[in-house]
């Protein structure tokens, strides 16, 4: 019987080594609301540190399926509200460009 994967939040951000401290500050406080949500598998937090790439700090969540993806953006969305965060606001003052995109485990 195949297992069940899930499905995998990949954001990659290109952050200017002068906005690092206040990003990945920001990036952690998300964190710990993502964990605490239904259907979170497990996270990641990268920083490149050697290569050519244009992304530099890349965060990789694992969640069971859409439907939980869906439900802990909405609980993030709200949370970033209450706290007065604007996300776009302050990746567009610190300089920080962003791709971000779902994706899900090839089977071999």
């Amino acid at each position: 019987m195949p297992t069940k994967t899930g499905i995998y939040r990949v954001d990659k951000f290109s952050v200017p080594q002068a906005a690092k401290d206040e990003f990945l500050k920001k990036v952690r406080d998300t964190d710990q609301v993502l964990r605490r949500q239904p259907g979170f598998i497990r996270d990641t937090l990268l920083e490149q540190v050697a290569g050519p790439g244009q992304f530099n700090i890349v965060t990789i969540a694992e969640w069971e399926n859409q439907q939980s993806i869906d439900a802990a953006r909405n609980v993030v969305v709200q949370a970033h509200a209450e706290s007065g965060f604007n996300p776009q606001e302050t990746m567009a003052r610190l300089g920080i460009e962003a791709d971000i995109a779902n994706y899900r485990r090839i089977q071999d």
